[in-house]
């Protein structure tokens, strides 16, 4: 390409020397650039917007799981009295909840526990242990 004609073309690309016509064409193009991105901006923030109140709304309908059925209970302790026939083992099928143990030997192990007794067999009577029951009923 010769200086002549690169002159030309740089006098064609320099904003000095468009009509009119030229610069309102162009002007209307970087305005319909612009409102272009405003659109597509828009439509990705609507676009996030709804997966975002579509998940929320879908956490909260997982959350409530409860059905209404559901009655809680609570866990108390009571004071129990040995007397000359009882054992441990009578003392805790009494009391026992299938539903808050896995066997009457891990409710038999907790009783134990909470009155640090050694020997399970050896129950003197007159003896007050604490035992672990649960109710339905909010004391």
């Amino acid at each position: 390409m010769s200086d002549a004609m690169r002159a030309a073309a740089s006098l064609y690309n320099d904003p000095r020397y468009f009509s009119r016509s030229e610069v309102r064409i162009r002007k209307n193009k970087i305005r319909r650039a612009r409102i272009f991105r405003r659109q597509v901006f828009l439509l990705f923030a609507v676009i996030a917007l709804l997966i975002f109140t579509s998940i929320l709304f879908a956490s909260t309908i997982k959350s409530q799981a409860q059905s209404d059925e559901f009655v809680p209970s609570f866990k108390y302790y009571k004071t129990v009295t040995v007397h000359t026939e009882d054992n441990i083992w009578s003392i805790a099928q009494a009391n026992y909840s299938s539903d808050h143990y896995d066997g009457m030997q891990s409710y038999i192990t907790e009783i134990c526990s909470i009155n640090n007794i050694n020997d399970p067999d050896k129950l003197n009577a007159g003896e007050n242990i604490v035992i672990p029951y649960y109710s339905e009923e909010f004391k």
